[in-house]
């Protein structure tokens, strides 16, 4: 993990690899009109106040994602100047929002990856400047290399990985206050969040043959060790004894049995508590209903959700929340063989309900339905459940972007705020009743399947089905932004990116502090 200081030296003096600088589209609308953020006046100087002509001459436009370096002039310690761009220069008045500088951030400490130290002399005019900069400088300089010459342990002792692999070693934010308390919170608080949602990453980019059911339950169980966190793990037996008819559907495909991990977080003086819902499918091959070639690939990541969950609690334990937060991971990988669900089969689902299974590859439903009901039994003031549910929501929303389905309309929209807030794009959508119908079953009580339009729409409303009883719910579908598999941006990386954390985080907080009700 890359390490974080709040430096007091300035940006002509601090000896690093390099200097990272904010750069701006000026009001103007011819080319090369520049305009340099705040922090980097130091730098400027050194360069005879032609920084910004020099950037110019390079090509730069400011323009949000642009980075262009420059050799140092004489007069600073680093060698070599970063221009990050930021988009629009703000008014006199303005500041840069904390998204615009979590992604300037992001992109700039990917860039140097394999460098020791990096000094950020981005604009802080706040406490939270600050913390969107140490954010995405942790969040961006991510490197997954466990399975690379070097890291991985079966690779020969001589094997030794790129240096470009490896993550940049040490992030300084200048411009802040390191002995201020608000500052010194910001940091441990950024530090704690990159450093499970990076945790987070780095299980969604675990192969399937290393993490699967059992072993993911394994690194929940240490966490818990670790920060006080208590855990269960359900393994067959208990699984087959409480009744847990849809994680055994799903799992009992797979040489590798099914789990459901509870991950139990409280705090003395809280006055909520929370319950979050993760799918934890380890590798989805669709089951009897067979993914098509060109769809299995990446189904690694359809355990992004449980993921989410697990980094949640545990960021929440290590920043001490006010507020008791309860993760159920529904872990189980989706095989086809001749133990495998077929379609057509009906399970018996906790809650007692019995679910016509009409395609094996609509499974992860299946297993949030029975962590939703028990869940529910333990009467949280509200749940929210995540997941890589279903491929029509990435073709409502896109690839960035996820869907929030809820039973209260408040509740949907203070989880879309929230997350706009914190830099994840989110989208409300409704459950509409008339969707309802097409699950209706002649065999049992209900059908994994209902129409095709609004498929995500559909998925949402079976889920709502094993709510308990006046309890705040709401269904994040992250199947988009979950895993990229385009070119890096920003703070975000190829692979898994840790999608909902920072929201459910958030949501964590803001319920500790009583803003939800």
């Amino acid at each position: 993990m890359t390490a974080l200081t709040l430096s007091t030296a300035g940006a002509a003096t601090l000896r690093a690899d390099a200097l990272v600088v904010g750069v701006a589209k000026g009001a103007g609308s011819k080319p090369g009109d520049l305009v340099l953020a705040p922090g980097a006046e130091a730098v400027d100087k050194a360069f005879g106040g032609k920084l910004a002509a020099v950037l110019a001459t390079l090509g730069a436009s400011g323009a949000e994602g642009e980075l262009t370096k420059v050799p140092a002039p004489e007069g600073l310690k680093a060698p070599v100047v970063i221009a990050a761009g930021l988009g629009k220069a703000p008014g006199k008045d303005g500041a840069y929002d904390a998204e615009t500088l979590r992604r300037a951030a992001g992109a700039a400490a990917r860039s140097l990856a394999g460098s020791k130290k990096a000094g950020f002399a981005l604009p802080v005019g706040s406490v939270e400047d600050a913390e969107a900069i140490a954010e995405g400088a942790l969040l961006g300089a991510y490197a997954f290399t466990a399975y690379q010459a070097g890291e991985n342990k079966l690779a020969p002792k001589d094997a030794k990985p790129a240096a470009a692999k490896q993550a940049l070693a040490e992030v300084a934010v200048l411009g802040a206050k390191p002995r201020d308390k608000a500052f010194k919170a910001a940091a441990e608080r950024a530090i704690a969040l990159a450093e499970e949602i990076n945790r987070a990453r780095d299980l969604v980019n675990t192969p399937p043959n290393d993490l699967y059911p059992e072993s993911f339950a394994a690194v929940a169980t240490a966490a818990g060790k670790e920060h006080g966190i208590k855990v269960q793990v359900l393994d067959e037996k208990a699984l087959v004894k409480g009744g847990y008819g849809g994680i055994l559907g799903v799992g009992q495909g797979a040489e590798r049995g099914p789990r459901l991990v509870k991950l139990a977080y409280t705090h003395p003086k809280a006055e909520k508590t929370l319950a979050l819902v993760g799918k934890g499918i380890t590798y989805d091959s669709g089951g009897i209903s067979l993914k098509p070639a060109g769809h299995n690939e990446t189904m690694k990541c359809d355990m992004a959700g449980a993921a989410a969950v697990f980094a949640t609690v545990v960021s929440a334990a290590r920043l001490g929340l006010r507020v008791n937060v309860t993760g159920w991971l529904a872990l189980a990988e989706n095989m086809p063989s001749g133990s495998a669900t077929r379609p057509g089969d009906v399970l018996r689902m906790y809650s007692g309900k019995t679910v016509e299974v009409l395609n094996t590859d609509a499974e992860g439903r299946l297993v949030m339905a029975d962590a939703l009901t028990r869940a529910s039994e333990e009467n949280p003031d509200a749940i929210v459940d995540v997941a890589t549910l279903t491929g029509a929501m990435v073709l409502a929303l896109g690839n960035r972007t996820f869907g929030i389905m809820s039973n209260d309309d408040a509740f949907r929209t203070s989880i879309h705020e929230i997350a706009e807030e914190v830099g994840e794009a989110s989208w409300p959508m409704p459950l509409p009743a008339d969707l309802r119908k097409g699950m209706d079953s002649s065999t049992a009580d209900i059908a994994n399947m209902g129409e095709r339009m609004g498929g995500g729409l559909v998925a949402g409303l079976f889920l709502k089905e094993f709510v308990g009883e006046g309890i705040a719910w709401a269904h994040l579908d992250i199947a988009g932004p979950a895993f990229h598999e385009g070119a890096p941006y920003g703070y975000t990386p190829k692979g898994g990116t840790g999608s909902a954390v920072r929201t459910l985080v958030k949501l964590a907080e803001r319920t500790a502090a009583g803003d939800l009700g």
